[in-house]
């Protein structure tokens, strides 16, 4: 494959990119960091570390490497620059982003109906449920729906989500009170932390 020619390798900040790069970086001075010193410094023909130098130098460096020179603090006095593949430095950042994201908990809500006249058996079905759904970090939402007449149950509705409370103290605990939305007596539990040994 043929070498590409230094300057199709460097590219231009668009409109809406986050980062100016190469040329579009138009301070006097610039704070050059980075872990790739070692092989500035063989192209600077002189011993490059960390710290302030102008901006136009430390773009000849880039452009020795056929890297880009890339702002990543721009706030900082003077700005933080990098001499690295832009294209590279995007995809990674991406990529974190997308570890990240990953990794942050994606709560799962598991809902368990109830009537106002559940009898135990049905109850302690549903309970078994609820702390296995608990245990696997889930958050429950329990409701008793009233259906036509069995509104008039409401009191019932609130001691059978209670003693649901009641029963599931060890594997998590309620948001809030039990309360009515429409037709529904709602009250949602969220899992207790487990910690870690």
């Amino acid at each position: 494959m043929a070498k590409r020619g230094k300057r199709d390798n460097r590219r231009h900040v668009r409109k809406g990119e986050e980062y100016r790069i190469n040329e579009h970086i138009r301070i006097p001075e610039v704070r050059l960091v980075g872990d790739n010193l070692e092989a500035v410094s063989e192209v600077a023909g002189k011993a490059v570390e960390s710290g302030i130098y102008p901006t136009r130098m430390v773009q000849q460096w880039a452009e020795g490497m056929e890297l880009d020179l890339v702002e990543i603090s721009p706030k900082a006095k003077p700005p933080v620059v990098r001499i690295i593949d832009y294209k590279k430095f995007l995809y990674d950042k991406k990529k974190k982003e997308k570890e990240i994201k990953a990794k942050a908990v994606k709560t799962v809500v598991k809902e368990i109906r109830f009537g106002p006249n559940t009898d135990d058996h049905d109850f302690d079905f549903k309970l078994r449920h609820a702390k296995k759904f608990l245990e696997e970090g889930a958050k429950v939402k329990a409701y008793v729906h009233f259906r036509g007449r069995t509104i008039v149950f409401k009191d019932r509705g609130e001691l059978l989500l209670l003693k649901f409370l009641k029963e599931l103290e060890e594997h998590g605990a309620a948001e809030a009170l039990p309360k009515m939305e429409g037709r529904r007596m709602i009250v949602i539990v969220s899992p207790k932390k487990t910690k870690k040994k």
